[in-house]
């Protein structure tokens, strides 16, 4: 069998030229063996930890149930992947199928990558892995956007194995030198990484000039829309990862005299809570017409509180009405007896004051 140059054309000339591109090709391999190894360990590292352990990720039942952490990327999530979150949130058996699949093709694609077996299709599996994370996470960082920053260089990692191959110490070469027939089969050239892709040295630098660009753009658009400091100033991102944010709609005082509002947790880290303490009814003027301090609202009943989601929730805690961040629901607060419908001013408003001092408003009806 004649040997493949770079081309992908058989050579039977010019074995010194040969020789010195097998040589270069084998420096790059050697130079790509760190970066494709630890890519592969870290998607290893997400599979193995919710299979093997902490397999509590994966149990609905547990508090660390990969569920929450879903939920939690909702508010600012790209491109509609909100949607898809709050669609599978919805739906149990899609949702926990979606975790173990995800799982599943995480580990695969550590292992694959770690011991260099069809190293360019596990590449573009990290790659796909990395722009969906971005889109779903990259905005969270209390300090630093670090969902970002992980994708965005596993991203371009994924994009140099899937060009550069895994020339060194890697499964694709075994399979190689037992099957030399292998070379001559497109799917193994297109897959594996243990020969250059079979096309032509100029075809191969529009590749890999349009893999470079499209990198590049999606890495720094995303970068500029979550942070800024690229055309822009820096700025918190159009959803703070670190202060809570509520979101409230749908205000009404019923005929029993109880307020009824739509909250969303829509900003904020997950990491800890946000805390409601006082819930104030005000006339157009400022009077207060009703007042529920914390006591009353570590009260409500369970009953008074309708979540859409069952992960993430609005509760009672023991201050008062706590929220997880992601939290989306339909909240009532019990007359008080100090008003009612028919006494209620055309324009009035519902404060919500939490634990740091911020207040959040939503203007009430009558229903």
């Amino acid at each position: 069998m004649s040997a493949l140059t770079f081309d992908g054309a058989a050579a039977v000339s010019n074995p010194a030229a040969q020789r010195s591109k097998a040589d270069a090709l084998r420096v790059a391999a050697l130079g790509l063996l760190s970066i494709r190894f630890i890519q592969g360990f870290v998607y290893w590292g997400g599979g193995s930890r919710r299979f093997i352990y902490a397999p509590a990720k994966l149990d609905p039942h547990a508090a660390s149930w990969m569920a929450n952490k879903f939920q939690s990327a909702m508010p600012g999530a790209l491109l509609g992947t909100d949607h898809v979150i709050a669609f599978l949130l919805q739906h149990f058996y899609l949702l926990y199928a979606s975790l173990i699949l995800f799982s599943a093709a995480e580990l695969i694609t550590g292992l694959c990558l770690m011991a260099g077996f069809l190293t360019r299709a596990a590449a573009l599996a990290s790659i796909g892995f990395s722009v969906v994370l971005m889109l779903m996470f990259g905005w969270q960082g209390a300090t630093c956007i670090d969902e970002w920053t992980m994708a965005a260089c596993n991203l371009a990692i994924g994009a140099t194995l899937m060009l550069g191959g895994s020339g060194a110490f890697s499964l694709d070469n075994v399979l190689l030198t037992r099957r030399p027939a292998l070379a001559e089969r497109g799917w193994f050239r297109w897959m594996s990484g243990a020969l250059p892709l079979p096309m032509q040295s100029g075809t191969f630098q529009k590749l890999a000039l349009v893999v470079f660009a499209t990198t590049v753009v999606f890495n720094v658009a995303t970068y500029d829309y979550y942070r800024g400091s690229v055309i822009t100033p820096f700025h918190g991102g159009p959803v703070s990862p670190s202060k809570h944010h509520l979101s409230l709609t749908d205000g009404v005082l019923l005929p029993s005299g109880a307020v009824r509002f739509h909250a969303f947790l829509d900003g904020g880290t997950p990491a800890s809570p946000s805390n409601v303490m006082m819930a104030v009814l005000k006339s157009s003027d400022g009077a207060v017409l009703e007042q529920w301090d914390g006591t009353a609202l570590s009260r409500l009943p369970a009953s008074a509180i309708s979540n859409e989601f069952a992960y993430n929730r609005f509760a009672a805690g023991p201050f008062g009405l706590q929220a997880k961040m992601g939290a989306t629901g339909t909240i009532t607060l019990p007359a008080t007896g100090n008003a009612d419908s028919a006494s209620l001013p055309s324009a009035a408003t519902l404060q919500l004051r939490t634990v740091n001092g911020n207040t959040f408003n939503v203007a009430v009806r009558a229903e």
